[in-house]
């Protein structure tokens, strides 16, 4: 069986695969005696996502790929227009070709706050660059590449309470007042599809206390990881006949 037909069962070991990874990690550091402040530790550590870029790696192949052609560990740099060059946490190139690009990223609390600019701006900033690139010739001639974005989102008390805005000169866009982190996760994924910067975006949520079981939930119909994994197919599927033809 396909990992595509059992898809949930998946996603719940990248899940899983996450949270023991985060911890393993931030106890390397508590024991090491250099552990970064706050819940910092557990993210720069990185190889949280993993679980993910391994899943995705596995439907590329699926879907008629070859292992070669998946980049994820190195080689992952692509050229810039506003910087030399971009690492994306998952590339596929085929005959010269950029057939996809892909964004994993994660956050958990109690930083909510800082981290959702940092995070917002960060996976802004990438699309604009890589498409302006596109558009100045530093990629493909004929195939328009596929980009994606896999946000995981700790849920949680802080997550999940409405959270003020502060709109000292003008009023912030209605769907943005009193929306939880959690909300404006969800807000901003689907902005980014809605808007083209991204191809497709998955949002998922997932409670620490469920670890263990990889528990998740997905908040949104628009924004669920089985849109984003046959989008996915679909661009390698697409690509790998047109070159047969």
């Amino acid at each position: 069986m396909s990992k595509i037909d059992n898809l949930s069962k998946y996603v719940s070991k990248a899940i899983s695969l996450y949270w023991k990874t985060r911890l393993a990690q931030s106890q390397k550091q508590t024991k090491s005696g250099r552990a970064d402040q706050g819940a910092r530790s557990a993210v720069t550590g990185g190889a949280q996502m993993n679980g993910f870029i391994n899943l995705i790696s596995d439907l590329i192949v699926e879907a008629g790929a070859s292992e070669s052609n998946i980049f994820r560990n190195k080689y992952l740099e692509l050229p810039g227009f506003f910087r030399p060059t971009k690492e994306w946490d998952l590339l596929l190139v085929m005959d010269k070709q950029l057939v996809l690009a892909l964004e994993a990223k994660s956050q958990v609390g109690p930083s909510f706050g800082n981290n959702f600019n940092n995070r917002t701006e960060e996976a802004m900033g990438s699309a604009l660059d890589l498409w302006t690139a596109y558009r100045e010739g530093a990629y493909n001639k004929t195939i328009k590449p596929w980009l994606g974005y896999v946000f995981l989102l700790e849920d949680c008390n802080e997550s999940r309470k409405p959270v003020k805005v502060k709109e000292p000169h003008f009023k912030v866009l209605p769907e943005f007042v009193n929306a939880s982190y959690a909300k404006r996760y969800e807000l901003f994924c689907r902005k980014l599809v809605r808007e083209r910067h991204y191809n497709v975006a998955a949002f998922l949520l997932s409670d620490r206390t469920n670890s263990v079981n990889g528990n998740y939930s997905e908040p949104a119909e628009d924004l669920t990881f089985d849109i984003f994994a046959r989008s996915l197919i679909a661009q390698v599927t697409a690509f790998g006949v047109s070159k047969k033809r």
